[in-house]
Formats: structure tokens, sequence, C-alpha cells
């Protein structure tokens, strides 16, 4: 991928499935990858093992809901590593149930984690993007946010305001030099897929069930989520901003 030798990415949600794959895959293309995570042991795991392969990334502590955090870990960043040119937004959270069987307090987290810490982290990088005109912003949000998922009501909510919101900073600052998009996986091999999927009746069944659902024949793996998002973050995707992709395996095709 063009443009990302020595580019400081932000990975939010770096020491999960589809984060620590995407951080990993940053570093393969010569990028200085800060995993921001809530676990710090789990963000150190995936920087020293970048390190260990011959790349460059620093761990960092961030819980993304409080915004002190969030700024203080943008700004030793910045110090350690340089200016940030790219922002991943892959941290999430969902629970699943019928709407009707969850509770305020659930939606309240729900909104933090997947709309209400994006912003937070948007709005701590955009000023700096905006000031060297230039930056790239990947979110990433969910086919939920597209076609709607039964048992993944406030979720769904969360993830297509994350993707109004994309295509709005896409226009805001599209003069600024900088590109925002979003990729939206299908049902992908993961903690968070395996948590949801014990809220069910029948874990191994609802696996199953997405499994046949999708054309390919298989659940996504974080590998397959992690090219489209590297894609994103990179000079290939120039001019590119405001797009909304599905990486599910053809289990929603939007026009």
């Amino acid at each position: 991928m063009q443009g990302l030798k020595n580019q400081t990415v932000i990975v939010t949600g770096g020491g999960g499935g589809i984060g620590s794959a995407t951080c990993r895959r940053f570093a393969a293309e010569g990028a200085k990858v800060a995993v921001f995570d809530m676990n710090p042991a789990a963000a150190e795991e995936v920087a020293a093992g970048i390190r260990a392969a011959g790349g460059q990334a620093a761990a960092f502590q961030c819980d993304i809901t409080d915004r002190a955090q969030v700024d203080a870990a943008v700004a030793a960043t910045g110090a350690q590593l340089g200016p940030v040119g790219v922002l991943v937004n892959t941290a999430g959270w969902d629970v699943f149930k019928p709407f009707v069987k969850t509770v305020p307090a659930e939606w309240d987290r729900l909104i933090a984690i997947n709309l209400t810490g994006a912003l937070h982290m948007l709005h701590a990088v955009l000023p700096g993007m905006s000031e060297r005109r230039s930056g790239h912003i990947v979110n990433v949000a969910s086919d939920a946010a597209r076609g709607g998922s039964s048992g993944e009501a406030v979720y769904s909510a969360c993830k297509g305001g994350l993707v109004a919101l994309s295509k709005t900073l896409a226009r805001e600052h599209a003069r600024h030099g900088i590109n925002v998009n979003v990729v939206c996986p299908g049902p992908t091999d993961t903690a968070l897929l395996a948590g949801v999927a014990e809220g069910a009746r029948d874990p191994a069944k609802l696996i199953e069930a997405f499994k046949s659902a999708i054309p390919m024949g298989r659940l996504g793996r974080p590998e397959d989520l992690a090219s489209a998002i590297v894609f994103f973050g990179s000079d290939d995707a120039s001019f590119i901003t405001g797009q909304v992709i599905s990486v599910s395996g053809g289990l929603t095709m939007h026009g």
C-alpha cells in the first residue's frame, strides 16, 4: 500500500481480534502503530509482537469513553511516534438480546463504547490532521448498521450513527485533505462474536446460522477486515471518501 511507511497510525481496540490484525497489517506496511486498548496487557502483547517482527509499535492504555484518557493517549502518541496520520476506530462492544429485554444501563454502555468513544477519538485527532491538511480515518461499523440485526437494536443504532457521522465528516473535511470511510464487518470470528453468541439460547446454532447465511460459506476472519481497513488508510484510497464497504462474504450486497 502507498503512503504508509513511517506514518503514525492509531488503532482503537487494538488488542482485540480485528484491531490486532489491523495493527499487524499496518506495521507490515511500514507504519508506526499506536495500539490503543483499555486492557494494557492486551495492547502491549500486540505491540511487542510487532516489535519482535521488526516493526514499530507502542501500546497505550486508553478507555475511549473517557475523554481525558483519550486526550492523554493521543498526546503521548504524538510525542512518541509523531503526528497522527491515520485513525482507525475498531473498539466495540455488543449484547445480544431482544430490545425489550435490554435495560438502560446496557444502552448507556453500548452508546458510550460504540458511538461516544469514536466521537472522542475523532474530536481529538481531527484538529491536527486539519492543520496538516492530511489524514485518513477509518471507522469500523457493522452490517447491522445497514440492514438491521435482530437482537442488536441499540448496537445497530450506534453503528448506524457512526456511518452517518463518517459521511458528514467526510464532507466537512475533504477540503482539508482528510478521507473518512467506513468498513462494515459481517459475522467475524472474534471474541466479540463469541460473546454475542453466548447471549443466545443456543450459541453453536447461532454461529452455524451465521455461516449458512453467508454465500462464501464461512465466518469472516480478522485479517479479511484488516486488508480493507489498511487500504482505506493508505494513499491508494486518496480519492475515496464518505464510502461504506461491507466485508461479509456476500452476506450483504448494497449498491
